[in-house]
């Protein structure tokens, strides 16, 4: 089973997939994988990120992986992937979110736009264009450690990724967030 590991930048992602390897279970760097893969097709000057052709990731990640196995893709675009058969999104308050990107020292640019997508759910949202509701799941990390999240994440697979509700997509809403700003 291929499992997306994904959300904004800075909601845990990759602690919580190092503390998932530590569990034993096989995890892919995404964004390593592509690159390796030639999947890298150019540079967001803007931005400062690589532009990664999704269609050709997605045809690597289905030639070198099935889905005898379960296997963690971890990477803020992961969802976007539709060889993925189940979609973990790991959000975190646009509060702390932004303590923590701020932390990393982005630019206030940089932190802005991250939060911004994050209270309005563009990860969520493109996850749900790609996938069914049932095969996705949502974690608030705002107030949980690395070794709770992935926890959670354990539970989860143990019990084949049947929907959970606590872990069902709409629970999670930061939408409030956008009136404090104005």
């Amino acid at each position: 089973m291929r499992v997306a590991l994904s959300g904004t930048p800075g909601t845990g992602k990759t602690a919580v997939a190092t503390a998932l390897m530590n569990q034993g279970y096989t995890i892919v760097q995404l964004h390593r994988f592509a690159k390796e893969n030639a999947c890298i097709v150019g540079i967001d000057h803007e931005r400062g990120s690589e532009l990664v052709d999704v269609d050709k990731l997605n045809t690597v990640v289905r030639k070198n992986y099935s889905t005898d196995a379960l296997v963690f893709f971890e990477g803020h675009f992961s969802h976007l992937l539709k060889t993925m058969d189940k979609v973990i999104i790991l959000r975190c308050h646009p509060k702390e979110l932004t303590r923590r990107l701020k932390k990393k020292k982005w630019s206030e640019k940089k932190v802005k736009e991250n939060v911004d997508a994050e209270t309005i759910d563009v990860i969520l949202c493109e996850a749900v264009d790609r996938h069914l509701t049932s095969n996705i799941f949502e974690i608030d990390t705002t107030k949980k450690t690395i070794d709770s999240v992935a926890q959670v994440i354990m539970g989860i697979a143990k019990k084949k990724f049947t929907p959970i509700k606590p872990y069902r997509i709409g629970q999670i809403d930061w939408s409030e967030e956008i009136l404090k700003e104005h």
